[in-house]
């Protein structure tokens, strides 16, 4: 079973985008900023073209194993908080509470960028380590995660990325 160009090319943005997390304790805010604007509409495209369906009839969906641990989470919300420093907060409109109440809602871009580089650095180490017959259904897995979980995250964070960089 071979594997589409476009998963191969989600694949080396997921790992691109683990290295810039990873490096960010190394960068001025506005070059990981800058940084982040490049590989996160990438990511987005290339995850929203992976396919919905298995594409034969044997593949199904594979688990993705947890990889980060809560250790390692809370170094990179540490580092990304420091690096955007009073910059880390925005409002999230799009939070399901926000309909519920009367007071904006805060969050945090350090810790919205950690919650994607969990989710990207858990399927890359599985992609990583599994056979190759199983990744199609590692990649049918991530494209439900991010059908109803982390695609949301992703634009939420790039507007105030795009605030800090662009103002």
């Amino acid at each position: 079973m071979s594997i589409s160009p476009n998963a191969i090319a989600f694949i080396g943005l997921c790992k691109d985008y683990c290295n810039a997390i990873e490096q960010s304790g190394s960068m001025e805010q506005r070059d990981f900023v800058k940084e982040m604007l490049r590989l996160l509409p990438r990511l987005y495209i290339s995850a929203s073209d992976l396919p919905d369906e298995p594409e034969d009839f044997d593949t199904e969906e594979v688990g993705i194993e947890e990889a980060m641990d809560e250790e390692y989470y809370n170094q990179i919300c540490s580092r990304l908080s420091a690096l955007m420093g009073e910059d880390d907060t925005f409002l999230e409109v799009f939070e399901q509470d926000m309909k519920y109440s009367d007071t904006p809602i805060g969050a945090s871009i350090s810790e919205t960028l950690a919650d994607l580089m969990q989710v990207v650095y858990n399927f890359f180490t599985t992609v990583r380590e599994a056979p190759t017959e199983l990744i199609p259904g590692v990649l049918l897995t991530m494209k439900g995660d991010f059908n109803h979980y982390w695609s949301q995250k992703l634009c939420n964070v790039m507007r105030p990325l795009n605030q800090i960089y662009y103002k």
